[in-house]
């Protein structure tokens, strides 16, 4: 009879971590808040784009100023997708990388 209740005890604790590990899906991300001003254009030193992976379903941008100051912008706003494609369009990047780095032009 113990062996039966360590075996529900097992299975009762493997249900709990499976469940646990569910809900932390997407909960792994680099930005936990974004910005929703880019600053000065001129200022920015380097752009970093991460696409949505199974650990954190968002596309997120992160931002380093000249200064060493990182901060993560919302992709959804018009300014940032207008920055976006103004730097992508003098710079090439290379494919097949999990992001994709963009130094803007000054």
């Amino acid at each position: 009879m113990s062996s039966m209740i360590k075996v529900f005890l097992l299975l009762a604790v493997m249900v709990c971590i499976s469940k646990a590990q569910l809900n932390e899906t997407g909960q792994q991300c680099l930005c936990h808040r974004v910005r929703n001003g880019i600053g000065r254009r001129s200022a920015i030193k380097d752009v970093q784009i991460y696409p949505a992976t199974i650990f954190c379903n968002k596309v997120e941008i992160v931002v380093t100023m000249n200064s060493g100051l990182r901060y993560c912008l919302n992709p959804k706003l018009m300014a940032v997708k207008k920055l976006l494609t103004s730097i992508m369009k003098n710079t090439s990047t290379t494919a097949g990388s999990t992001n994709t780095r963009i130094a803007p032009s000054a």
